[in-house]
């Protein structure tokens, strides 16, 4: 899906209709039953859907966070549907200064030789703060108080901040936060730059200025608005926010797992190593115009590469050429992508990330916009 598509059909549920995703071209399989993953703090549980299987994860029972909680309803996911768009766009004046960060930290230093700490990562957030929060505190990587509570864990945030829902620029001041914090406990938070990064940070440097594409004439702040974009994300997106997004990485490698956003073979056409395609989009940002960026953003919408027959195939292109054994993204939210996407209104099952095109890829956008689940998993997840 380009977003040329989106005009047409907006990607967001509620905001048009939307086909149903074929169940038919999903590999087939059989029940998987790895042995339970150690160091959760959850209970966990396996289970096989549509040819593949998903990783289960339950929400810890009410009152088990206490009463200390400091901002009602952080860990408690609201479900609440996501603000809706004004009919115009102003930019504010920017703030100049970058907040400092408090960094809080109980954790000695590593000891030389120490190997890393777990490795976590994160779907699609868009907005949905609290529901954040709430997957970070169970997973016991953040305490009472929204503070780094993980010590050398390594997380990694697949991307999609903002858009769709009510906080997005609280998402990335929480996720600034967290890596200062966790680089000062030994371990590190990073993140990776999402297709919404792209037309999130498009809107506010190019406006109304016009793109063309297969849809005729349009914009990013059009085609921002189109996908979600929140008039409040906007106006306090300040030039710390800007610089921090435009240097996020397009993808990396952690423990044999080859981080992406999108479930697109598009990243091969930016380089032929994972450094290559970095630089490349970073350049990209820098220096070239309008055109280039929304040709990139038009790129790193399409998904669904690694669904059916071929998929596998898609899955095993990319691992050669960059390196690692399964391919890790978010993007493609799971009930679009297994088809199950119920159209009497009742919220999607998803049990936990998504496991298929031959246990080569792992999908952790859980679906949170469509009252699904935000996904914090533990890597390997068997």
């Amino acid at each position: 899906m380009t977003p040329e598509d989106l005009f047409r059909e907006p990607e967001h549920p509620h905001s048009g209709d939307r086909s149903r995703q074929d169940l038919d071209v999903l590999p087939q399989g059989s029940w998987f039953e790895p042995a339970a993953p150690s160091g959760y703090q959850y209970e966990d549980t396996h289970s096989t859907y549509g040819g593949a299987h998903y990783l289960e994860q339950h929400w810890a029972p009410a009152g088990q966070f206490g009463d200390s909680a400091p901002v009602p309803g952080h860990y408690a996911p609201t479900g609440a549907a996501p603000h809706e768009d004004p009919p115009t766009i102003e930019l504010g004046p920017p703030i100049e200064v970058a907040p400092v960060v408090e960094v809080h930290f109980p954790y000695p230093q590593p000891e030389p030789g120490e190997g890393p700490g777990p490795l976590f990562v994160i779907g699609d957030v868009h907005g949905y703060l609290d529901e954040l929060l709430a997957a970070l505190h169970q997973q016991g990587l953040i305490d009472a108080e929204g503070h780094w509570s993980a010590g050398r864990s390594r997380v990694w945030f697949l991307g999609d901040f903002t858009d769709r829902g009510p906080d997005g620029i609280g998402v990335i001041d929480l996720v600034m936060q967290l890596a200062a914090e966790a680089a000062a406990a030994g371990g590190y938070c990073r993140a990776l730059m999402g297709n919404h990064e792209l037309l999130f940070l498009g809107a506010a440097r190019y406006g109304d200025e016009a793109v063309q594409s297969t849809a005729g004439t349009a914009s990013f702040l059009a085609a921002w608005r189109l996908n979600g974009g929140q008039q409040h994300d906007l106006e306090r997106l300040q030039p710390h926010h800007i610089s921090w997004l435009s240097r996020l990485p397009a993808m990396a490698l952690e423990d044999g797992h080859l981080l992406l956003h999108s479930d697109t073979t598009a990243y091969l056409e930016y380089g032929e190593t994972i450094a290559d395609v970095n630089d490349a989009v970073h350049a990209l940002l820098a220096d070239e115009g309008i055109d280039e960026w929304w040709d990139a953003f038009r790129k790193f919408t399409k998904r669904f590469a690694f669904r059916g027959q071929a998929g596998t195939m898609a899955a095993q292109e990319l691992l050669a050429v960059y390196g690692g054994y399964r391919v890790v993204h978010g993007h493609s939210p799971i009930p679009y992508l297994t088809g199950e996407h119920p159209e009497d209104g009742t919220p999607p099952h998803v049990p936990g990330p998504y496991i298929y095109a031959d246990e080569l890829a792992i999908a952790m956008d859980g679906g949170v916009t469509m009252d699904g689940r935000l996904l914090v998993a533990r890597l390997p997840l068997n």
